[in-house]
This record gives C-alpha cells, structure tokens and sequence, in this order.
C-alpha cells in the first residue's frame, strides 16, 4: 500500500483514529489539543450561558469588589435569631420560674404575713401599742398594714424568699443536669449568669410587691382608709399615699439585689441547690446580727443589710433622697464585686452536670 493510504497519526492522545492526509506542498493542519469530552463547552455569543440563582450567590462571594451596602437575606435571618436569643431566654426563665409551686408556695406564705397582722389588729383592737413601727396606726388608717408587714418581713422573710431563688439560679440547673444543655444552646456563660440574676431580681420584686399589694388590700378591707399623715407632720391623700407604699417596696427590692448577687456566686460554686440556699439565707442573718453590735459599728455601712430599714425618709414631706441613694451605691457594689466572681468562677468551671 503507498504511503497516502497509510496517512499520519495525531500526536494527540493515543487511541485516535488516523487524521487526513495533507495536501502535497502545503503545510500540515495542526490538530488542536482536547480535553475531556465531559467538561462544560464554552459560552459564546450564538449560545449564551445559562447562570442559575445559585451561580449569581457564589459568583457575588467570591467576587472581589466592594461590599454590598446591606445585610443580604441569609444574614438577616441569623442575626434576627441571635438578637432575639436573650428576650426569648429570659422570658423562658421567667416562665419557668413562676410556674413552679414553690414560687407560689413563697408568694402565698408572703402574702399571708399582712393577713395575719390586719386580723391580730382587728381581733384585738389595737393591742397595748407594743411591737413593729406603723403598728400602732393601723387601727387609724389600713394604709399602714402594708408598711407594717414590710418591717415585719424584712429581716426574715423576704431574704429567706429571695436566698432560696438566688441561691437555685445555677446549682439548681446543675442538680437537675440541665446546666450543660443551656450551655450547648446558643446561649453562652455570660448570658446565662446575666437571665439567672435579672430572674432573681424580678422576683425580689415580685416578693416585695405581693407583701405591700397585700397589706393594701387587707387594710382597705377592715379598717377605715383616708388621708396619711407621714412622719414629718404633713399629711397627703390617699392616691399619693399608695404611690409612697410602691416607691417603698422598690427601696426594698432594691435593697435586695446585693443579696440576690451573693446567692448567684455561692450557686456557681457547688452542685447542691439547698447548700446554696441555706447559706444565702446565712449570711443575710450574720449580716443583719453584726449590723447590731457595736463592736463592729466601723463595718456596718458596708454591710448589704445596713440600709434595710431606712426607708423611713421616704415617709417625709419633701422625701429625703439620701438613704435611697445610699442603699443603690451600696447596692451597685455588691453586684459589681459578686457578679464578678460569679463570672470568674463559673467561666472556668467544668459543666460535667
């Protein structure tokens, strides 16, 4: 056979047939390199290329131009829930938290104080003059049982309330082996402390208020109810009388949350809730009883308990601002200081509950 019919292979890829013979004084065509037949054809002008949606998204990433001026739709709907996460917590601990029995059980046994005091007063008459601050004017005037049970649940009652919330914001997580799921969510430590504290504050409040609200009403309903003559001598109606009994359950509360802050620091330091209860409840007696010795006088105005009683000034006309003032930096204090050692030793604990 001559050599035409033979012709020349393609140094291409081996396997290829045998190209076209080349014309007698004219150069050889080169054969064009090829890659795989699978890969995508390139777009030209007679055939546009087809972009999808999802080629728009990775071409817009990976594009090195400026920044577009807003958030795109995918980080509006992860930012939405993060910002909602502290809302939703808290109004998730809130839930919780008042629906147990045992906050309402505290709330019941709060109330129950004043009842028992307007009826003692009622039965008696009066009694011989002898006991609690506002006692004696009851009889007088019902607006007074609410200030009266207040006196009377202050050194006890009302810490006892607020040591055993305080004191079962973390331990009582840990206790029930719920604290690591809190943890694995979206939640962080910070947070955690934060809702847990805001939680016991709310219901330092909510104690505060159930006995006042309750005094109140009990006083309305057996004895005589008409305009309050304060401390300084000047007497005021009944509306603004109501509104001196709230802005005096707010002195309480506020008196309160430094005791609230100490309860969340012992609750990070062990796993047993009632340990972190009993010694909450603890330290407000101790602070209370060495508010009472004069050998301790030079330590009494750093004690959280030292402004407790003093809402007296707000019983005068004008009000007297000093105490108020007083017990919020003292306050403010204890938070600070607690509040940071509850965070410095629950960020380096080992949640294993």
């Amino acid at each position: 056979m001559s050599s035409d019919a033979h012709g020349t292979h393609s140094p291409g890829e081996p396997g290829r047939g045998p190209a076209p013979a080349a014309a007698p004084g004219s150069l050889p065509t080169p054969t064009p390199l090829t890659t795989d037949t699978s890969a995508p054809a390139t777009a030209t002008a007679d055939a546009p290329t087809r972009v999808t949606p999802g080629d728009t998204l990775a071409a817009a990433s990976a594009s090195p131009g400026p920044a577009s001026p807003g958030p795109t739709g995918t980080e509006l709907t992860t930012r939405r829930p993060q910002r909602a996460i502290g809302f939703g917590f808290f109004a998730s601990e809130l839930s919780v938290l008042f629906r147990r029995r045992r906050t309402w059980a505290m709330l019941g046994a709060l109330a129950a104080i004043p009842v028992l005091i307007a009826v003692a007063i009622r039965l008696t008459d009066g009694g011989d003059g002898r006991g609690p601050a506002f006692l004696d004017r009851i009889t007088q005037n019902g607006l007074f049982v609410g200030m009266t049970a207040l006196v009377v649940s202050i050194p006890l009652f009302l810490p006892l309330t607020v040591g055993v919330v305080a004191g079962d914001t973390i331990a009582g997580e840990a206790s029930t082996g719920t604290l690591r799921y809190l943890l694995v969510s979206p939640v962080g430590r910070i947070r955690l402390l934060v809702v847990k504290y805001a939680a016991a504050v709310v219901f330092s409040l909510a104690a505060t208020v159930t006995v006042a609200l309750a005094g109140i009403l009990i006083g309305f309903a057996l004895f005589p109810v008409g305009p309050v003559t304060l401390l300084s001598g000047d007497t005021i109606s009944v509306g603004e009388a109501l509104l001196r009994s709230m802005l005096i359950a707010a002195y309480v509360t506020l008196g309160l949350v430094g005791l609230s802050a100490i309860g969340l620091f012992i609750s990070t330091l062990t796993d047993a809730p009632v340990g972190a209860m009993a010694a909450t409840v603890v330290l407000s007696i101790v602070s209370q009883v060495l508010g009472q010795l004069s050998q301790t006088e030079w330590l009494h105005p750093w004690l959280f308990s030292y402004y407790w009683l003093d809402f007296a000034d707000l019983l005068r006309q004008p009000i007297e601002w000093s105490s108020f003032g007083g017990n919020a930096l003292l306050q403010l204090g204890y938070v600070i200081v607690f509040g940071a050692l509850a965070y410095g030793r629950f960020a380096s604990k080992d949640v294993l509950s």
